[in-house]
């Protein structure tokens, strides 16, 4: 019996009542949300210097001295380079001489011919002899104006032993040292970039310059240097597009071994934050503002490429819905299809 019993006990016991339920899951979900905005693509480009000079001397000599730090800001007109001056001085000073010599000869000629001319009222004189003092003072004039030019000449020379800067902008390292000699219009004695504002360059791909061709034919984009639309550009390894820009220049053709089509942007370099040859990007306006759907880049699922969200039906269940998407907006993601503004896209809770 007590063998038994158990048994007999558990035979007779009723089954245990299935557990509830569980409750129903909880999701949280947004509403997408409607705005204007403006379509746009990122490129990738180089940032180059809006000018740069390379610095020669204009005459020859020995460099004397050079007046900055390698590296620094320099300033248009500034002193940057001086070659010794002594001969160019020494001929200035003949030339000038030269120059009032020359101006002597014509005062004395000049004056001879009047009184020539004056004898020839009571026929002292004959008028073949003051033909030929005419000729005299014009070569003696011809020739004060040649000296004229070589003192300006001379003048020039002086001045050229001093190098100063064409452009405002930040100069690199010297390439002569003081005491080496520099030949006119040959040696290289430093580079000069401009660095605000500074060039950034891209590439548009064929699809994009067919679909912006499009929107200008219909008029509703200009074309690029007219645009007031505003270009972000990012340094790299940065994500905010803190420095901003216009696209002034266009290719006026595309490259038939990239298929790209290259412009420019000129971008404000205030705080010195691009250097010329730094990779950059760009956040390129494609088109006009425009109203449409956004949603949080969250609330987004990949699958073998294809973009989908969950949405809440009307009767409470979890539907998938294939959408296509567009640019990204801060985080949220412009839906171009598949969504409307009432549906109920589910951003988090599920497993």
């Amino acid at each position: 019996m007590c063998g038994f019993a158990p048994l007999a006990f558990l035979g007779c016991q009723k089954p245990a009542p299935p557990p509830p339920p569980p409750p129903p899951a909880a999701v949280q979900f947004v509403y997408p949300v409607e705005a204007a905005v403006t379509p746009y693509e990122e490129f990738g480009g180089r940032a180059v210097s809006s000018e740069t000079v390379e610095l020669k001397a204009r005459v020859t000599g020995y460099l004397e001295k050079v007046n900055f730090v390698d590296g620094a800001e320099v300033k248009q007109g500034d002193v940057l380079f001086e070659i010794e001056d002594d001969t160019y001085l020494a001929e200035f000073a003949e030339a000038v001489a030269t120059v009032k010599q020359r101006e002597a000869d014509v005062k004395r000629l000049q004056t001879q011919l009047d009184r020539l001319r004056r004898l020839k009222q009571s026929e002292a004189t004959t008028q073949q002899e003051i033909d030929r003092l005419t000729f005299e003072v014009d070569a003696a004039a011809a020739g004060q104006a040649a000296a004229v030019a070589m003192r300006d000449r001379a003048k020039l020379n002086v001045e050229f032993t001093k190098v100063t800067a064409p452009i405002s902008g930040q100069i690199g390292r010297r390439l002569v040292d003081p005491g080496n000699l520099v030949q006119a219009d040959n040696t290289s004695l430093g580079v000069i970039v401009s660095l605000n504002p500074i060039y950034a360059y891209f590439e548009y791909d064929e699809r994009s310059v067919l679909a912006m061709r499009r929107m200008v034919d219909q008029g509703v984009l200009k074309e690029a240097p007219d645009r007031e639309q505003i270009v972000g550009v990012a340094p790299a390894g940065e994500t905010r597009y803190d420095l901003s820009g216009r696209i002034n220049w266009v290719d006026n053709q595309i490259d038939m071994g990239t298929g790209t089509l290259r412009a420019r942007v000129e971008v404000a370099n205030d705080r010195r934050l691009l250097t010329p040859g730094m990779f950059v990007r760009m956040k390129v306006p494609l088109g006009p503002e425009q109203k449409a759907l956004l949603i949080p880049e969250q609330a987004l699922v990949a699958d073998q490429g294809n973009r989908f969200v969950y949405v809440v039906t009307d009767t409470d269940e979890i539907e998938y819905r294939s959408i296509e998407v567009g640019w990204q907006e801060g985080e949220k993601r412009v839906i171009t299809s598949g969504l409307s503004a009432t549906d109920r896209v589910v951003l988090t809770g599920l497993q």
